[in-house]
């Protein structure tokens, strides 16, 4: 019975994963709409879908108890800037042709947690994460001593979408109740864009058929892979969890240089080389810890 939940698990892991990763080819499509645009449609019909989903699932309560909450709802109100500044900056880097940078970036965040867990959660480092810590820190570095800059995409959302953990690790609330508070929280300034600004997509009636399905689609791009990583994340450990996060910049990294033509110069290539060196090592030690700790 517990090989089968944690097979089931694996399963939406994979498919969660792998949903992210080619998430890019849904937003290429409405590439000609504008980051903004695509940002507030992902943030109108994602709320309006979570709001389904909460209450065919029997969890308004959970809401509701939120609201009685001053202070978790400053915390998610602060943690929905950081993710609406992570998509729409996603959402930008993939129109313009930047998804290796993007990939790179959710390469990194790994790193990005265990640094962030050192720094405000008192944990201690072992020998090997300082070693991919360290190994990742010269890979970004490259770069800024090539060219003189730094690969501000990548460490902008492994940054923001880091810190963003970092505050939904203070709310006591699932992954579902706490998307939906925080697109609510995003919505006025969704509509008040969509009324006060030239939005050239918010009236359905004048759009093609293809466009506003493409639009309403934002919705389910948004919370159909968050719940394929509820249900494995109910089915099996997070540390085992951990070692799918990979497909998704994996497959983001695969459609850059396959499919969207982007030149992987051979310092980004070493860039790169550096990186999965430490997530490599930083696998290494965390199977290791795995194993130790069953044992």
């Amino acid at each position: 019975m517990s090989q089968a939940i944690g097979r089931h698990g694996a399963l939406f892991a994979i498919a969660a994963y792998l949903m992210w990763g080619f998430a890019p080819i849904y937003f290429k499509q409405l590439q000609a709409v504008g980051p903004i645009e695509v940002l507030v449609h992902r943030v109108v019909w994602s709320f309006l879908l979570l709001i389904v989903v909460i209450l065919l699932a029997g969890r308004w309560h959970r809401v509701q108890q939120l609201f009685k909450q001053p202070k978790y709802l400053g915390l998610l109100t602060l943690s929905s800037m950081l993710i609406a500044g992570n998509w729409g900056l996603f959402i930008w880097a993939v129109a313009n042709d930047l998804l290796l940078e993007a990939s790179l970036g959710y390469y990194i965040n790994p790193l990005f947690n265990v640094i962030v867990g050192m720094l405000f959660l008192g944990e201690r480092l072992r020998k090997l994460q300082w070693g991919a810590v360290a190994l990742a820190t010269v890979g970004v570095l490259i770069p800024l001593i090539k060219l003189g800059t730094l690969p501000w995409v990548a460490l902008t959302l492994a940054s923001s979408f880091c810190l963003y953990g970092l505050i939904r690790k203070k709310i006591p609330v699932d992954a579902l109740t706490g998307l939906l508070l925080e697109t609510a929280l995003l919505l006025p300034l969704a509509l008040a864009y969509w009324w006060q600004l030239d939005s050239t997509t918010s009236d359905l009636m004048a759009n093609g058929t293809t466009m506003n399905i493409l639009l309403l689609s934002a919705g389910a791009v948004t919370t159909v892979p968050l719940l394929c990583f509820a249900a494995a994340a109910q089915r099996m450990p997070l540390s085992t969890l951990g070692f799918f996060q990979y497909i998704g910049p994996s497959c983001m990294f695969i459609l850059a240089i396959a499919i969207y033509g982007e030149t992987l110069q051979w310092d980004r290539l070493v860039t790169f080389g550096f990186i999965w060196a430490g997530l490599a090592l930083f696998t290494f030690d965390g199977f290791r810890a795995k194993t130790r700790k069953v044992t």
